[in-house]
């Protein structure tokens, strides 16, 4: 069975806990949360899209860190402290696309990433999400197979901001690592619809 990152969430959620209650006793609530990550991902990625400096992409693994951390948050606060609400389902999920986006693109203006590549995996990993989430219309529940899911897709594009800053300009042959995510970002849309269609066989 393929593995992905995904599966280490329950052991980082016990560590942000004790965050997560202080957060609630501050009034924060978890569509606060949500919408902060979103919007700081977007400007984090538009900046760097409209100003692609090398050294300013060691900021992207920095920030899908805080990002992973937000999200963790999120869904405790939403879970554990009697918060979940319809506004905040729509927003968990379509928030994640959004940033995902804004944090893959600015990539298009650096060699050796192909724009086109970026483009289709910008759009495969939103498909990814929409595959998980459509297992939920037909019985089954949100699927999170691999075997590169969305924080699989974090660590890479994390990974090549903090290569892009330390040896910018990078080999050609790592221009060649965005294609390959998408192929394996396309496996997993694939293993989420088939594994959804058996769970509600």
């Amino acid at each position: 069975m393929a593995l992905s990152i995904y599966e280490l969430k329950p052991a980082f959620q016990r560590l942000l806990r004790p965050a997560a209650g202080a957060l609630f006793r501050a009034g924060v609530t978890a569509n606060q949360v949500t919408l902060s990550a979103c919007v700081l991902s977007v400007a984090l990625g538009v900046g760097l899209y409209l100003a692609p400096a090398p050294a300013a992409f060691a900021l992207v693994p920095l920030w899908f860190f805080v990002r992973m951390a937000l999200n963790a948050l999120d869904g405790m606060l939403a879970r554990e402290f009697g918060q979940r609400s319809n506004l905040g389902a729509y927003l968990n999920e379509l928030t994640d696309v959004i940033s995902d986006a804004a944090l893959y693109l600015p990539f298009a203006r650096l060699v050796p990433f192909d724009p086109l590549w970026i483009g289709v995996l910008v759009l495969v990993a939103a498909l990814s999400e929409m595959a998980g989430i459509l297992g939920q219309t037909v019985g089954a529940s949100r699927r999170y197979d691999g075997p590169f899911g969305k924080s699989d897709r974090a660590v890479l594009i994390g990974t090549l901001g903090l290569a892009v800053a330390l040896w910018h300009p990078l080999p050609a042959w790592v221009g060649w690592l965005i294609p390959l995510a998408v192929g394996l970002t396309a496996f997993t849309v694939a293993q989420r619809v088939r594994k959804g269609l058996q769970e509600i066989r």
